[in-house]
């Protein structure tokens, strides 16, 4: 009996450490909201596409960023706005909000000196570069939440952002 004890009390310790030393990042913090931008042919591209690492594009349909993109009723642009970078693997997209305040009034922007999506509120830094917008310094760290990533598709010589 006292051995069934003591084994039962290893098994939960060691169940403890597994899962306590887990370093995922939640990057599902900002509520889901549809995404559909039609960048998905030369022409599209050639104008709103992104074409060298740390170049990016912010697309929101509210606030009508680009002010020239042709919005219709088909296009979506997610709970805060669409970040639409050149990242190191390719074009990469991600929700604009901070997933820390989780609110589309907070939007992160991004630094110029080391292209870091940054927080305005919590201070929290993100890396949008890498393809998973992973918390870098601030409150997201503690908190352990990475930037909503959003699907950047090949499409007739463009792309096509959806989630």
């Amino acid at each position: 009996m006292r051995f069934s004890k003591i084994l039962t009390a290893f098994t939960a310790l060691m169940a403890l450490v597994m899962f306590s030393a887990c370093d995922h990042i939640d990057n599902k913090t900002v509520p889901r909201f549809m995404v559909r931008i039609d960048l998905g042919n030369y022409a599209m591209w050639g104008v709103y596409g992104v074409y060298g690492m740390g170049d990016y594009r912010i697309f929101n349909r509210e606030k009508r960023l680009p002010s020239n993109f042709p919005y219709n009723v088909n296009t979506y642009t997610g709970y805060g706005g669409v970040l639409l970078m050149m990242g190191i693997d390719g074009p990469m997209a991600y929700d604009l909000s901070c997933p820390v305040e989780s609110s589309p009034e907070i939007i992160l922007s991004i630094s110029p000196e080391n292209y870091d999506a940054v927080c305005p509120r919590c201070g929290s830094h993100f890396n949008p570069l890498t393809g998973d917008g992973g918390p870098l310094s601030g409150v997201a760290i503690t908190n352990k939440v990475g930037m909503r990533q959003y699907r950047v598709l090949p499409s007739n010589g463009g792309y096509f952002i959806t989630n």
